[in-house]
C-alpha cells in the first residue's frame, strides 16, 4: 500500500490507517529516522553546556533569607538545595535544539543525560546570564531552522511518496521565516496565559477552597480546550505554503470541524510516544544499548510526525468538500 494519499478519494479519514500509513512512509523513507537519532546523539555525547555556576549561586542567594534554626526549615533547605544541585549538574542547553512548536523530535532533551558510555561527556559551564541567553537564542534559531527542514521533507515523503531535496532547500528560507513568526506567537500566547493561570493556580492552592482538585481539573480542561485548535498550527505552513494568519486559522477551521476525531488522533499519538518512551528510557546513560533506544524512538516519532501530515491534509480536504468548496 503507498503511503502517497490519492486526492480522487476524500473520504472522513480513519485514524489506525493514517497512523499506519505514516509508519508505512517512514518505512520507505529511512532517511528521516537520521534527523531525531543525530540530534539525540549531539544531546547525548556532544558537549554539554550547563549553568552550573548560575544555578548554584541564584539558589545559594535564594536560601539565605530562610531561617534554618527550625528543623522544618532545614529539611526544606536541603530539600531545595538537592533539587537545585540535581538542575545544575543535568541540565543541558543543547537540549534547546529541540525546538517548538517545529523541531527535531529528542529523546534525550527530556532525559538530560549527565553521563556517556565510556565517561562524562565536555562540561562546558557558562559563566555569565547574558553568554547564557546568546546561547538560548542560538540554539532555539538552529533548532526550529533544522526543524523546518525536517518537517518540509517530512511533510514530502507523506503527501507525495517521495523527497524532493532540493525544492526543500529552496522553500527552506521562506519556511523557517514562517515557523519563526509561529513560534514568537506561541511565546506571546503562552505570557498572555501563563500570568493569569499562575494567579488562578496559587489562589487554589493557597486559598485551601473546597473542591479544588476538581478546580483545577475543569481549569485544566478548559486550558487543553483553548490550545487544541492551535495543535495543527504548523502544518499549513508545509502542506499549503501558507503563512502564518492562514495556516492559524486553517488549524482553527480544521479543529472546530472535526473536534472528536482531532482529539482522538492527539490523545492515541501522546499514548503511543509516552508508552513506547517508557521502553526507549529503560537502559542507562552509560550503555551504548541506548542506541537501540534512540532508534526506536526516531522510528516512531517521525512516523507519527508523517501521519499528522496526512491526517491534516485528508481532514481538509474532507471539510472542504463538506463546505462545497471543492468539486
Amino acid at each position: 500500500m503507498s503511503s502517497t494519499y490519492s486526492q480522487t478519494e476524500i473520504t472522513k479519514p480513519s485514524l489506525i490507517s493514517t497512523i499506519r500509513a505514516g509508519f508505512e512512509t517512514v518505512a520507505n523513507h529511512l532517511v528521516l529516522v537520521l534527523f531525531p537519532v543525530t540530534l539525540d546523539l549531539i544531546i547525548w555525547l556532544g558537549p554539554h553546556y550547563q549553568l552550573k555556576s548560575l544555578i548554584k549561586s541564584l539558589a545559594s542567594d535564594a536560601l539565605v533569607s530562610i531561617d534554618p534554626g527550625v528543623s522544618e526549615s532545614a529539611q526544606a533547605i536541603q530539600l531545595t538545595r538537592d533539587f537545585w544541585n540535581f538542575v545544575a549538574d543535568h541540565f543541558n542547553l543543547t537540549s534547546l535544539l529541540r525546538s517548538f512548536p517545529v523541531g527535531v523530535p529528542s529523546l534525550m532533551s527530556g532525559r538530560s543525560p549527565a553521563v556517556m558510555p565510556g565517561g562524562t561527556p565536555v562540561l562546558v559551564d557558562i559563566p555569565s546570564i547574558g553568554y547564557a541567553l546568546f546561547l538560548l537564542a542560538l540554539f532555539t534559531l538552529i533548532g526550529l531552522s533544522v526543524g523546518t527542514f525536517y518537517y518540509t521533507v517530512t511533510a514530502q515523503a507523506s503527501l507525495s511518496g517521495k523527497v524532493n531535496w532540493l525544492n526543500a532547500l529552496r522553500s527552506w528560507p521562506w519556511s523557517t521565516m514562517q515557523v519563526v513568526a509561529l513560534a514568537l506567537f506561541w511565546i506571546l500566547l503562552f505570557l498572555v496565559v501563563s500570568i493569569p493561570t499562575g494567579c488562578i493556580l496559587s489562589v487554589i492552592v493557597f486559598g485551601n477552597f473546597p473542591m479544588g482538585e476538581l478546580i483545577l481539573f475543569l481549569y485544566f480542561g478548559f486550558l487543553l480546550w483553548f490550545f487544541m485548535p492551535l495543535f495543527l498550527s504548523a502544518h499549513g505552513i508545509f502542506v499549503y505554503r501558507l503563512k502564518l494568519k492562514d495556516t492559524i486559522l486553517r488549524s482553527i477551521q480544521i479543529t472546530r470541524w472535526s473536534l472528536p476525531a482531532t482529539g482522538l488522533f492527539f490523545l492515541l499519538v501522546l499514548l503511543i510516544t509516552q508508552g513506547l518512551d517508557i521502553v526507549w528510557n529503560w537502559p542507562v546513560e552509560d550503555s551504548w544499548i541506548t542506541l537501540i533506544g534512540l532508534a526506536g524512538h526516531g522510528l516512531v516519532t517521525s512516523a507519527l510526525l508523517a501521519s499528522s501530515f496526512i491526517y491534516y491534509r485528508q481532514t481538509d480536504l474532507w471539510i472542504q468538500k463538506r463546505l462545497g468548496m471543492i468539486a
